[in-house]
Parts: C-alpha cells; structure tokens; sequence
C-alpha cells in the first residue's frame, strides 16, 4: 500500500476490508468487471479513500494480490513426504482460501492485465522454483529415485490438490487430503 501523507493515520482494518472487496470482485467479475467503484461499494468506503490509497485500478488489484493470497513457498521438513505435503497444503489453501477466486482468476486473466502481468510472472517463477526444489532435495537424499520427473511429479500433485478444492463438496473435504494426495503420489512414484 501506498505511504500515509499528513493527517489522520489510516485505519488497517479499512485496508483489510478494501483488500478483501477487491479480491472478492476480482474473483466475481474479473479483470472486466473490476471497477473501483465496485470494490469501493463492497469494501463500505467511499471511492475517494481508494484513491487516497492507490492511483489506479491495477496499483489495488496488485496490492490485495500481493497481500491477501497465500504464497506457495520452499519448505524444507527435513523429508521429501513432509516437504510434499506442506506444498500440498499450500496448494489447498490458496484454492479453498479467503482468496480463493481471485487466484484463479489470476491463473486465466494475469498476462492480459497491464500491471499484473510482470507480478504474476515473477510470483510465479518464485514457486515454482521453490516446488522443484523441494523435489530435487528429495531425489539428492535418496528419498526419490533418480530418474523422477520433477514436473510429473509435480503436475501431479498441484493438479491434484487444485482439483480437490475446486470439485470435493466441503462435506466431504477431510483435513488428511494433502497426506493422502502425496502418500498415493509417493507409492506410486517408488513402485515404478
């Protein structure tokens, strides 16, 4: 967000509040229907306390994206199925999170958003290389056999964890999917 000038501090619950409209209508509307008007009137605020925060349209949506969604990151467990499944984890709570339209309205809208477009790129390129180092540790300790295609590999367990967050009904999600996902991928990687 942008820097505070003279008079009353800003309040960070109004910035929370702004930052969970916007992603909201991202995620609802997309980039075309992104309006500050629209964020303003889902936030409570007037739409001049947007623009005291942000000059444009793409500064917010930028904002809330680097804010508000949960970042894929290196972990490192000290075992491959630990490090597998706090990824996993990570892939759950991104899809099924406060955030979690917005984000996949990133994944289909980013490269056409003036922008966002350079953002998204890097926050991409940052977890993927955090993924593929979580698997090349595991191949360097043994853990993996070494001829284990670290993009099938994780092909497989992004795809399975987003698929699970977008399609499983919330009664039937169970805290253990992340385990599960990656003690199936595990056996399945060890048999071959």
């Amino acid at each position: 967000m942008t820097s505070t000038g003279p008079g009353r501090p800003r309040d960070p619950q109004v910035d929370r509040r702004i930052g969970q409209a916007a992603l909201d209508v991202f995620g609802e509307l997309g980039w075309a229907g992104f309006a500050m008007e629209a964020v303003a009137r889902r936030a409570g605020v007037g739409k001049a306390s947007l623009y005291l925060r942000w000059s444009s349209k793409e500064a917010l949506l930028n904002d809330a994206l680097t804010t508000g969604l949960v970042r894929i990151s290196d972990v490192d467990t000290g075992t491959v199925h630990g490090d597998l499944i706090e990824l996993a984890t990570q892939m759950i709570d991104l899809y099924l999170g406060p955030a979690s339209r917005a984000a996949m309205r990133l994944n289909l809208e980013a490269r056409t958003i003036p922008g966002i477009a350079e953002n998204y790129a890097a926050m991409r390129t940052a977890q993927t290389r955090a993924a593929r180092a979580i698997v090349r540790r595991g191949i360097d300790r043994g853990e993996l056999p070494p001829e284990t295609s670290v993009t099938l590999l994780l092909d497989t367990l992004v795809g399975g964890a987003m698929m699970h967050a977008l399609n499983t009904p919330a009664e039937k999600r169970t805290p253990d999917h992340a385990r599960d996902l990656v003690d199936f991928l595990l056996h399945a990687v060890a048999v071959l």
